[in-house]
């Protein structure tokens, strides 16, 4: 599998205010200006509310400014028409969820293959590179289980190998381990960290859980929608 080159990622002066101008304006993210080195590992951390996922939405193009400017190596993204986000999202961009969302209809590899449908690649090529991301992440011999007859680590490792099927260079993970038992979240961290070193992803990990973000190069910490301290380690 061929590495990737993971983007640098710039936020300048980005806010996100929800119903804007009414009674009830949420201003979810404030006026965060921060850079990201391409292939960088940053946890991005704060209490419930504070922002953390609102802030990984607009970087992974779920979600647009109201205010200011996202670029991917430079390149402003924020802004664009919906079908070009979609586009790049498809290609450039694997979220893993804390809720898993597999459908519950589909296969493990069924729900891997996902990703690969829109860009019309081969049912054969599709089901090879999905059983190839399930035996990377512990589950060869899984691919035909539902989502009801897999645990809750086993989901994860699954909703971790779609991610990757469209080969991702901004890997966005949004409270991975926050439903899983210990044993369960090292495996999940340790696969999303394997996943970054081993193809040149920049990753970004939303977590309240200090250990999980120690973990990390970089740590953002976010508090009220700003960004309240920015360090690295050594």
């Amino acid at each position: 599998m061929s590495a990737v080159e993971g983007p640098a990622l710039d936020l300048v002066g980005v806010s996100r205010t929800y119903a804007p101008g009414s009674p009830d304006a949420v201003r979810a993210v404030r006026g965060i200006s921060v850079h990201v080195d391409g292939g960088s590992y940053v946890s991005v951390e704060g209490p419930s509310g504070c922002g953390k996922t609102t802030l990984l939405n607009l970087v992974g193009l779920l979600d647009v400014p109201t205010e200011g400017q996202v670029l991917w190596s430079g390149r402003s993204v924020g802004g664009l028409a919906e079908r070009e986000r979609a586009r790049l999202r498809l290609r450039g961009v694997g979220f893993v969820f804390q809720r898993f969302y597999l459908l519950p209809t589909l296969t493990a590899r069924e729900n891997v293959e996902l990703p690969m449908r829109p860009l019309r690649i081969p049912r054969s090529e599709r089901t090879q590179r999905a059983s190839e991301l399930l035996a990377e992440v512990g589950l060869r011999g899984r691919e035909r289980a539902f989502p009801h007859q897999l645990s809750g680590g086993e989901e994860q490792r699954v909703a971790i190998a779609r991610a990757l099927a469209n080969r991702p260079g901004l890997l966005l993970a949004d409270e991975p381990t926050g439903e899983l038992d210990s044993k369960n979240a090292e495996g999940i961290l340790a696969l999303l960290e394997t996943a970054r070193r081993e193809r040149g992803a920049t990753l970004l990990l939303v977590t309240h859980n200090a250990d999980v973000a120690r973990r990390a190069g970089r740590h953002l910490v976010m508090k009220d929608g700003a960004l309240a301290s920015d360090r690295s380690e050594g």
